[in-house]
């Protein structure tokens, strides 16, 4: 599994990366069968967003550190670097640009855009 991080350099520019997960087998629910794992993730909460059909904003930071889940829709994402990338149903996405110029996100697709916020301790 991997998910896709958006952080801010020593600049205030933004970039994204590929963050591979390690995971393992792992009995989770016994007596269900064992299960690949990841290490658990501290989080504070837990919101759900719906961009509607055309929506698009501007250069902005992260309110805070969160993982974005796409569960419906298509959402386009663009770093301050100009790397552009499209999250449809099943991305995952760690936002850490909460400084800087920010990254831009529009819904790009037909339909609302759900998306699964979990954010993270400060």
């Amino acid at each position: 599994m991997h998910y896709s991080r958006v952080y801010t350099d020593q600049h205030g520019e933004s970039h994204g990366e590929d963050i591979a997960v390690e995971m393992s087998l792992t009995e989770f629910a016994p007596p269900a069968p064992p299960v690949d794992l990841s290490s658990a993730i501290p989080s504070t909460s837990l919101l759900f967003l719906s961009f509607p059909v055309g929506w698009d904003g501007p250069l902005h930071p992260a309110p805070r550190r969160q993982f974005a889940f796409v569960l419906a829709g298509e959402m386009e994402g663009a770093t301050s670097d100009g790397e552009v990338r499209r999250s449809g149903p099943g991305s995952v996405f760690l936002l850490e640009d909460t400084w800087g110029k920010g990254h831009i996100s529009r819904n790009v697709g037909n339909e609302p855009a759900l998306l699964a916020i979990v954010q993270l301790p400060d």
